[in-house]
């Protein structure tokens, strides 16, 4: 099928859940979304910046139908309140699960609850929004889960055994094993699904090499300086705009083709179209799904059984 990512199929009467929708790749997964004639609701942690991105939005995309809802990934307890709120949508037609911390701490921190603050944000947080919300997605026809990777996941290696990094923490791999753990967990998590005879899919998507100055000047949303602008360009044979970064997300979410356990990113891997990708073996190895499954499972403390 030829795909256009700049002509959306209408997504009139559909309802899509985005985390982290106020800046980055989630801002223009939602505006795209929004284009499109959907609703959008921007789970978000800061109310402040998602009032930018909602202003942003409503001038950008005339009759944007578009609202916020509060979502800190690293509290579970946030999560709760957040899940809570979502069942109570008439419909749910995918969730994005997007958000994510992208520049880890030098040292390690934890959370409140004594996980480590990269791994509770960008898979644990999730984990535990996508086993309370499946409710109101399965009672959706056609719905979907995307799981944001990256390339980063092509780049180290991963500790299945200590996925908070309790020895020898480093900010990058932080980083990056927690992304392993996300592609592995929507891939597991589509396998789970398949499996119970569930009619929602999971499916991954990354968004190549995907940067600030190369994308389009939203204020209160992304204002990158001309220092950033100069140095983003000389990238530009290699990267593309956040916007451009959305497309493959956004694509995953949306197209009447696409199934679950599929993988996308940009057709040229840093930039470019978005088509169908291949997932490193490590984060589509079902034997590591099921290891990261249960580490997720004991850490949240949440039975999670589609």
């Amino acid at each position: 099928m030829t795909w256009d990512p700049s002509v959306l199929p209408t997504q009139h009467g559909k309802t899509f859940v985005v985390t982290g929708a106020n800046a980055g790749i989630g801002y223009f997964i939602t505006e795209q979304l929004a284009g499109a004639g959907a609703r959008v609701i921007l789970a978000s942690r800061s109310e402040q910046r998602a009032d930018a991105a909602l202003a942003a939005l409503r001038i950008r995309v005339p009759g944007a139908d578009v609202e916020f809802l509060r979502l800190d990934l690293a509290d579970l307890d946030s999560v709760r309140a957040a899940a809570s709120a979502f069942r109570e949508l008439d419909r749910v037609d995918g969730l994005i699960e997007n958000a994510g911390m992208v520049h880890p701490p030098s040292r390690r921190q934890t959370t409140a609850a004594g996980h480590e603050v990269v791994l509770a944000t960008n898979l644990l947080g999730h984990f535990a929004l996508t086993a309370l919300a499946l409710p109101a997605l399965a009672r959706t026809p056609g719905s979907r889960i995307v799981s944001l990777g990256s390339m980063a996941t092509r780049l180290s290696s991963f500790r299945v055994d200590d996925l908070q990094l309790e020895t020898a923490y480093n900010g990058w791999r932080a980083y990056a094993q927690s992304k392993i753990a996300v592609q592995s967990f929507g891939f597991e998590l589509d396998r789970r699904l398949r499996a119970a005879g569930s009619a929602v899919a999971s499916l991954v998507a990354h968004p190549g090499f995907s940067i600030s100055g190369l994308s389009p000047r939203i204020p209160g949303v992304n204002e990158p300086s001309v220092g950033t602008r100069v140095v983003d360009t000389l990238q530009g044979f290699a990267a593309q705009g956040k916007d451009r970064g959305a497309w493959a997300p956004v694509r995953a979410a949306i197209d009447p083709n696409a199934i679950g356990g599929q993988f996308w990113g940009p057709r040229f891997q840093t930039r470019g179209r978005p088509a169908l990708a291949r997932a490193t073996s490590t984060s589509s190895d079902p034997a590591i799904g099921a290891r990261v499954w249960a580490t997720a499972e004991e850490l949240t403390g949440l039975r999670f059984n589609p």
